[in-house]
């Protein structure tokens, strides 16, 4: 199973010709970069930068406190489908601070993931809020931290989830893993577009 470590990158072919965009979303330490760090085909782009004293008066660090760097624009990632299309990944900056780059990200997006962390889901409401008022399709994915397991029922409970948004688990260190989050996001969406009188978009 490949890991965030993984260095395997690959070429974009000159012929692809269709970009499409997931941003993925979260609180503060879900592991937004990890997640495109380990599906991305090429080196991300990361704007990861150290974490200081200072940032400690403005953010919440309460369940993230071994957390040394923090995403202070968004981290960019890329995905070869087949020869003529393109999956492009935007993984947003969590801190309440930034926030306002949210709907610049979801602009033009086929949808988004909601990174969670379950022994902090009241960091997810704003994420979750956001992308039903935009009515962007999205996807539910808790990140494994090697914490007390919930049930699924539990979790959807807990975030008043809609019955038909997916909810998975997921590991997001490993490249397996995230992609199929990714997967699932893309088969909802085009469920959503075929049977669009069924469920609300």
């Amino acid at each position: 199973m490949d890991s965030v470590t993984s260095d395997i990158r690959k070429p974009l072919g000159s012929q692809a010709d269709n970009g499409l965009k997931i941003v993925v979303v979260g609180g503060f330490g879900v592991g937004k970069t990890t997640l495109v760090r380990s599906v991305s085909e090429i080196r991300p782009l990361s704007t990861e930068e150290t974490m200081t004293q200072a940032g400690e008066e403005v953010d919440d660090l309460t369940g993230v406190s071994g957390k040394t760097a923090t995403t202070v624009a968004f981290d960019f990632g890329r995905i070869t489908l087949d020869a003529r299309n393109v999956l492009y990944l935007f993984g947003a900056p969590g801190q309440e601070r930034f926030w306002f780059l949210w709907d610049r990200l979801f602009a033009g997006a086929l949808g988004a993931v909601v990174l969670v962390d379950t022994r902090r889901i009241d960091d997810s409401w704003y994420a979750i809020d956001r992308l039903e008022r935009l009515g962007l399709p999205f996807v539910v994915a808790c990140n494994d931290f090697g914490g007390p397991r919930h049930s699924a029922a539990e979790v959807r409970e807990a975030l008043d989830l809609e019955p038909y948004v997916p909810l998975v688990d997921c590991d997001a260190r490993t490249r397996e893993s995230g992609k199929e989050v990714l997967i699932t996001l893309v088969e909802h969406v085009r469920h959503l577009l075929t049977a669009p009188t069924e469920e609300p978009v």
